[in-house]
């Protein structure tokens, strides 16, 4: 009689006979939840426009998702392994969707805040639980393919987001990007329930919510300050956030050392095949969102593409994301997870630098290189560091593993845009001080100064007044193009060396293939699922 979805993974004599199309709920799990980030950066102009939303009012907007998303997902993965890993998923995709019919419908700022930390709060609940079950589902032998699938996912996410909000956007408002994530998210119930068995830790005993608590201080203070401190100056928020994170983060440390059973055993960091990974996926997310945030506003306000041909331009990127992990599935299992990682984070830094050759008259054709090569090096590399960090817990802590994993994926996004985005504003800023100092007043060059969109609305005003006109207009346009291309090439610098310092870090910390796999845990993982896949 064939095994049903209702069977418990833990109660199987044998591997899941529907396994692959758990992976198919799982990976529109995931897809769901990193494309509501990468659409927001095509809708983002409407939004604005709408709502009339400041710069502030806009870094809300992102923030009310990233903070809670960041912060809760130890947590929430640590209650999916004690409960119901897949209760967690549909939970969490509910609660995702319930955000999204909100976020359609409301009209005001701070109610579009609310609405995107409701959707922060479920993605939190929805991305652990993703790993936690493909790493329950499979068996080992199968497992690194299955990861595979999932990294390649999030990378199709990173292009298919801007893709479908600019395809909406061509004839609905920006609710609608809210909207289609509804009948996506009860897809993926509806799928979880059918073809995602029940999975939970066993004896997994009592969880540490003070562990908990101080890593959700902690976590949130550390994106809040990472995301608001670059961008509106080290005032009294930030600097108070930065001084709480650090803190928090050294009695987390303190208190998990001594807890009998802690929510995160950060002796795991001692650990070089775990440790290098963690930073191996921080510093990819670093490059590839940072990249990115800023080349869509190239593609948007330079080379004026709307939103569906911007989406349709980064889709190189996902392309060349499926092309790595091809590559990675054959070369993994022969060469070892530092003959990947380390050449690949080499990659994504060389299509980083790439980028320092931006001018002024740059056409699309001079990003495709760079991205194909951060879409390869996200496929090349990875997966088998995520695979290294899901084989480092034993079965009971899944869930935390893959809270462990997205947390350093969400950190290394958030100091990407934070400090990659506060940089090329601040390159901006100066350049075009340059270009047209004491030719606009000064209320009107900073305004053109704040932001590129910003230079562009202050060109039309000027197109429009008795003062100006066509030519001034004309002029203005073609110094903020100067300067964003200037910003781009310096902060492509700086962000290419701090690549380049991470796969330095990597190479100096991941163990080479003959110091195999030393940590206990990963052993005893294989050894639990070997029993029931």
């Amino acid at each position: 009689m064939p095994l049903m979805a209702n069977t418990p993974v833990e109660k199987m004599t044998g591997p899941y006979p529907r396994r692959w199309w758990a992976l198919l709920v799982l990976c529109l799990s995931l897809l769901l939840v990193v494309m509501a980030n990468t659409s927001l950066i095509v809708a983002a102009p409407d939004m604005t426009a709408d709502l009339h939303l400041s710069s502030s009012d806009l870094q809300w907007v992102i923030d009310g998702y990233t903070v809670p998303y960041a912060a809760l997902m130890l947590v929430l993965g640590a209650i999916g392994d004690k409960y119901s890993r897949r209760g967690a998923l549909v939970t969490g995709l509910l609660i995702f969707a319930g955000g999204s019919v909100m976020g359609s419908l409301v009209d005001e700022t701070a109610l579009v805040v609310a609405a995107r930390a409701v959707m922060g709060v479920g993605a939190a609940v929805v991305m652990p639980a993703t790993l936690s079950l493909l790493v329950a589902v499979f068996p080992r032998p199968e497992r690194a393919r299955a990861i595979t699938a999932w990294t390649a996912t999030s990378g199709l996410a990173i292009a298919v987001g801007p893709l479908v909000a600019g395809r909406l956007l061509e004839s609905h408002a920006w609710g609608s990007t809210f909207l289609v994530n509804v009948p996506v998210a009860v897809l993926a119930v509806i799928g979880a329930l059918l073809l995602v068995p029940p999975s939970r830790a066993r004896d997994m005993g009592r969880i540490d919510f003070v562990g908990g608590l101080l890593s959700i201080v902690s976590v949130g203070s550390l994106v809040y300050a990472l995301i608001e401190g670059p961008h509106f100056g080290w005032s009294a928020g930030p600097v108070l956030a930065a001084v709480v994170a650090g803190v928090g983060l050294l009695v987390f440390a303190l208190w998990e050392l001594r807890h009998p059973r802690p929510m995160l055993d950060v002796r795991r960091f001692a650990q070089r095949p775990f440790a290098g990974s963690m930073i191996a996926v921080l510093f990819f997310f670093f490059g590839a969102y940072g990249s990115i945030y800023y080349l869509t506003q190239y593609l948007q306000f330079v080379l004026g593409y709307g939103p569906l041909e911007t989406g349709v331009r980064l889709l190189p990127l996902a392309g060349a994301v499926f092309a790595g992990a091809a590559v990675t599935g054959r070369l993994t299992p022969r060469l070892g997870v530092r003959a990947t990682v380390v050449p690949g984070m080499v990659i994504g830094t060389v299509s980083v630098f790439l980028l320092t050759g931006i001018g002024a008259d740059a056409g699309y054709a001079d990003f495709v290189p760079s991205l194909l090569l951060l879409g390869f090096a996200i496929g090349l590399s990875v997966s088998p560091a995520t695979d290294t960090i899901m084989g480092s817990f034993p079965e009971s802590e899944l869930g935390v593993g893959g809270g462990a994993n997205d947390t350093s994926l969400e950190l290394g996004g958030s100091l990407g845009i934070a400090l990659l985005g506060s940089l090329l504003g601040t390159a901006y800023q100066d350049r075009l001080g340059d270009l047209i100092g004491g030719r606009l007043p000064a209320a009107a060059l900073d305004a053109a100064g704040e932001s590129v969109g910003g230079g562009l609305a202050v060109a039309e005003r000027v197109a429009r007044s008795p003062e100006g006109g066509p030519e001034q207009a004309r002029a203005l346009v073609e110094a903020v193009h100067e300067a964003f291309a200037h910003g781009v090439a310096h902060t492509s610098l700086v962000g290419g060396i701090i690549m380049a310092a991470g796969a330095l870090i990597v190479l100096a910390v991941l163990p080479g293939r003959k110091a195999g796999r030393a940590e206990p845990a990963a052993d005893t993982a294989g050894r639990e699922h070997a029993e029931v896949g």
